[in-house]
């Protein structure tokens, strides 16, 4: 088998993974029915005392199971089949009679950590790089090799559903610290290290010891403790999920199987629900946002990328500075700029803040923390931006200002330096009109907060150089974003969609719809936040501005903007960011949210409320949304349905089970969303005008996707 290689080292197997062809390794039957090959040859042999599985990739371990393995299934028997195979294989590795040592760099994901959960040592290196997780989840599905059942009895109850119910990545010093890996080492003494501990386990078997809490240890006891632990994660799993997503509740009935009936029913219980769970929709969709975001890890235009080195930020405020802490973290030299000396110290301290919690939570050590933050340069001036390739402005949402920091700079920039706008409404050819190149100048629109939301969307003009586009896009895959390439125009896409949404939900406040009801029902749907709490987060002022820049647009389409929030802006609400919004905040407490500002309801016709329906919330809200993708994919804003789905869920927060805009018009049904729309137009007017692209559906019976 191609997929690993043997070699004997100082009474060592060393088997080495590399699947040709492949960037990442992936977990497959084929491999693992090689590896089981292997095995039986090395248990025979006399001169193998002990086996090191290692990879020779650069940056992964093994990444997670090859998908279209079960895409394809029309029903759970093959599914299923495919974990009680892999069960079979993992349980012979840990039967086996010599120990195998995990030798973990890189990604290890899904069923690559389930590989490395069947050995019987993991050793991690310390590099960033290195991250470990059980993402099945968020997926639609749950670890399916034995991962519900050798996790926590490895690193205990509530480690262990914390891990799977979440998908969340553990890094390597909180690996070890939880018992998930036995030892961390440098990168390059990893091979040495995995060696030397088969060789130790050889002579003498290792006794684990547990690694937990006092309170941990008395929790999961005992049948009757763990009982609570089981209750308080079901809770916490409804509280969080609503009850959209199945996954979470069956990995939690299949860790109870087998920590209480016993290993052979714990994995008997996974088979049978890893096959329920892929046949259900939300896993479907899931998927397949999932090979959405891997497509477009892969730029189109590679070819005519051009080495971005230094990059040049403009404004050290939240987003600045959030764009140069993934700018610096992936290698990227940063020059961060901003007119002000307390601004720049702020910028600087944030970013420095961010770093040293990821020391504190071991995510990084002192001395990678200090090489990332060298990367960055803070001042006041233009000393060094001659060498930048890439100049990105996040300065204050206001086109004369972008306009002016444009003309500034290009004086000072070399000729074929990038200049990027991170705006999210003001057109990019407006902004354009200031440069003498304006075939280099682009948007990037990141959204808030950087590090931690996925979504980059990236805007052209008829003007922008191919090349440029293709040098952004590879600088935002490099930063570690999900990069959509969208048409200029009035709120690009992601804000775009959004505003209809918003407008609407002034609309529903003014015929007297409760602020805390209307926001249950879009969470209820599947939103993280609801709409209301999402103005209060970034601001009503930027709402106001929002609805300013796009309500031209929609008046051309008979559509009047409501004006509510214009009145309530002027009154001096801004949001969290005032404690003065929809809802009221602690100022004590960090801008916690309390409860119900009820002051707001006078400029929204008085303090009495009426109750509208759930349904009728989520079939307006959602539609609205919904019928403006399709207007943006009509109109050429969008390349593509599938970017219209990744914008939407990864930058708004569309709930991912159902796949999107496009997709949840594909699942209900072209002709069934024009009905309903027809219904809405006929009572509300024209905010609710179908896009002529739905009706083309509708009538020729098509659907966006072939799948």
């Amino acid at each position: 088998m191609t997929y690993a290689q043997v070699e004997l080292r100082d009474g060592v197997a060393v088997i080495w993974l590399d699947q040709p062809g492949e960037k990442v390794n992936k977990i497959s039957l084929d491999l693992l029915d090689g590896f089981s090959e292997i095995l039986h040859r090395i248990e025979s042999d006399p001169a193998v005392k002990g086996v090191v599985l290692i990879s020779r990739k650069a940056d992964n371990f093994i990444a997670g199971a090859d998908l279209d393995q079960f895409r394809q299934a029309r029903d759970p028997d093959p599914v299923e089949a495919l974990s009680r195979d892999g069960h079979v294989i993992l349980n012979r590795m840990t039967a086996f009679p010599k120990p195998i040592v995990a030798a973990i760099h890189g990604a290890t994901f899904g069923g690559g950590l389930e590989v490395a959960l069947a050995c019987h040592y993991r050793i991690a290196t310390d590099d960033p790089r290195t991250v470990m997780a059980l993402p099945e989840v968020r997926l639609g599905l749950l670890p399916a090799g034995g991962g519900t059942q050798r996790l926590p009895r490895l690193v205990g109850l509530q480690n262990a559903l914390d891990m799977m119910l979440t998908g969340k990545n553990i890094y390597p010093r909180q690996a070890k610290k939880m018992g998930l890996v036995d030892d961390v080492v440098n990168p390059y003494a990893l091979l040495h290290a995995a060696k030397t501990a088969a060789l130790g386990l050889a002579e003498e078997p290792l006794e684990r010891k547990k690694k937990r809490t006092l309170l941990a240890g008395l929790l999961e006891s005992t049948p009757f403790s763990r009982r609570l632990v089981y209750k308080k994660a079901r809770q916490m799993v409804q509280k969080t999920t609503r009850g959209n997503y199945p996954a979470p509740f069956r990995i939690i009935d299949c860790v109870e199987a087998g920590l209480e009936r016993g290993l052979a029913e714990g994995e008997k219980m996974e088979e049978k629900t890893f096959g329920d769970l892929a046949m259900t929709p939300q896993s479907r969709e899931l998927i397949q946002i999932f090979f959405g975001m891997t497509a477009l890890k892969k730029n189109p235009l590679r070819e005519q990328v051009r080495p971005v080195r230094k990059i040049g930020i403009l404004g050290a405020g939240l987003m600045g500075s959030g764009i140069a802490s993934v700018s610096a973290a992936n290698d990227m030299d940063v020059l961060l700029r901003d007119v002000s000396p307390e601004a720049l110290g702020r910028g600087e301290k944030a970013l420095w803040r961010e770093l040293d919690e990821k020391v504190r939570k071991r995510i990084l050590t002192p001395f990678q923390r200090d090489r990332v933050f060298s990367r960055i340069s803070g001042q006041e001036g233009y000393r060094g931006f001659e060498k930048a390739d890439l100049i990105i402005e996040a300065v204050f949402e206001d086109l004369d200002l972008k306009k002016k920091i444009l003309r500034e700079v290009e004086a000072v920039i070399k000729e074929d330096a990038i200049f990027a706008s991170n705006t999210s409404s003001l057109p990019i050819t407006s902004i354009a009109e200031a440069s003498a190149r304006p075939d280099q100048v682009i948007g990037m629109h990141y959204f808030s907060p950087v590090p931690k939301m996925p979504l980059l969307e990236i805007i052209v003009t008829a003007k922008t150089a191919p090349w440029v586009t293709a040098t952004a896009v590879d600088t935002g895959i490099r930063q570690g974003k999900t990069v959509i390439v969208v048409n200029d125009g009035p709120g690009f896409y992601t804000t775009r969609i959004l505003a209809p949404l918003l407008n609407e939900t002034l609309v529903l406040l003014n015929e007297g719809a409760d602020i805390e009801d209307v926001d249950g029902a879009m969470r209820q749907f599947g939103y993280p936040v609801g709409p209301i709490t999402l103005l209060d987060e970034v601001g009503i002022d930027v709402g106001v501005h929002v609805l300013r820049i796009l309500g031209p647009l929609f008046e051309r389409r008979g559509i009047q903007p409501d004006e509510s929030m214009e009145v309530l802006f002027k009154a001096g609400y801004r949001g969290r960011k005032n404690n003065r919004g929809f809802y009221r905040y602690d100022p004590s407490g960090g801008g916690r949210k309390k409860d119900v500002n009820e002051e707001v309801y006078a400029f929204f016709g008085g303090s009495k409320r009426v109750s509208i329906g759930e349904a009728e919330i989520q079939k307006r809200l959602s539609l609205v949304m919904t019928n403006e993708a399709a207007y943006c994919l009509q109109e050429g804003i969008l390349n593509s349905p599938r970017d219209g789905d990744i914008g939407a869920v990864f930058g708004l927060g569309f709930p991912p089970f159902l796949g999107g805009p496009f997709r949840h018009i594909d699942r209900l049904g072209p002709r069934k969303v024009l009905a309903m729309m027809e219904d809405l137009e006929n009572i509300h007017g024209n905010r609710f005008k179908p896009a002529g692209i739905l009706r083309d559906m509708a009538t020729e019976n098509k659907r966006f996707y072939d799948g």
